[in-house]
């Protein structure tokens, strides 16, 4: 009993990176109608922006978040202009098509990108606590999951936070609800679909930072982390980050819970069953509106 509690601990740990890598891809197509399917390697870029913070400046990886963070955003503004802000400009049934060549162009290049600057091999980050636990009865937590899921936590709060406060942020909602309507208010929409865009890709950063702490990053990942990221936005449903989030968790405990009820590569199934099962019975999500 206590093998199973740890295991549903750590997928609860793992859950929080779903849930805020989830954030981002979720934002992106609830604003802009784009579902970006270079999700999972803006992740990678994250992971390996803070491996070099920690190799080249020698700073803790967690305080990397202070340079991946606005470095992703204006990466996000970058591939906005580029390519995605072209996407937009058409209906909304266009745009997702569009966007999947574009995601998909846009994936083979960052990977191929990664495999040249940072090789094909697994790089992880080894820091002073990395063998630290916290003990609990008989469970052990290590120190970094933890670490992670509470920023993982804070930034899902604080975007939260920004959408229903900051003046853009309720922009930002407005045109994700209706955008002729925004439109019609004065918003700019434009710009809302531009800072949308630059956040949902700084949210991959800082999603990319704590998995290469926690795990490991290497230029391979970006489908996984796509695929993750996409099973937790159709399981919550869109309109709700921290929506978003619990679904992350779920996700995490449903994948422990099945790899100890029947091995370990049956963790990869059950992402993939539960995504079929809520596309149809509840297409709208858990806590979509």
């Amino acid at each position: 009993m206590t093998i199973l509690a740890q295991q549903l601990l750590l997928g609860l740990l793992i859950g929080g990176i779903y849930g805020l890598a989830a954030a981002g891809l979720s934002l992106v197509f609830g604003v802009l109608k784009v579902l970006n399917v270079a999700h999972g390697e803006l992740i990678m870029l994250g992971g390996y922006g803070t491996f070099w913070a920690v190799a080249l400046l020698g700073i803790d990886p967690f305080a990397s978040l202070v340079l991946v963070l606005p470095l992703s955003l204006l990466l996000g503004l970058g591939l906005y202009w580029a390519l995605f802000g072209f996407v937009v400009r058409a209906d909304e049934e266009t745009r997702v098509k569009n966007s999947l060549l574009i995601g998909f162009g846009l994936a083979l290049a960052l990977h191929a990108l990664a495999v040249r600057l940072w090789t094909a091999d697994e790089r992880s980050i080894i820091t002073p606590y990395g063998g630290a636990v916290v003990s609990v009865g008989d469970l052990s937590i290590p120190v970094v999951r933890l670490l992670s899921l509470a920023l993982a936590f804070a930034l899902i709060g604080g975007l939260h936070l920004l959408l229903r406060h900051w003046r853009w942020g309720k922009a930002i909602r407005a045109t994700a609800e209706d955008w002729q309507a925004a439109l019609l208010t004065g918003i700019d929409v434009r710009r809302a679909y531009l800072l949308a865009f630059a956040i949902g890709t700084g949210l991959a950063g800082a999603a990319g930072t704590l998995v290469s702490v926690g795990y490991s990053v290497s230029p391979s990942i970006g489908l996984e982390w796509t695929l993750k990221a996409l099973i937790v936005v159709v399981l919550a449903g869109l309109g709700s980050m921290i929506g978003t989030f619990v679904g992350g968790l779920f996700l995490g405990l449903a994948e422990a819970a099945s790899a100890a009820a029947f091995g370990g590569p049956y963790r990869e199934v059950v992402g993939l069953v539960i995504f079929v099962v809520v596309l149809v019975v509840r297409p709208r999500g858990l806590f979509g509106r």
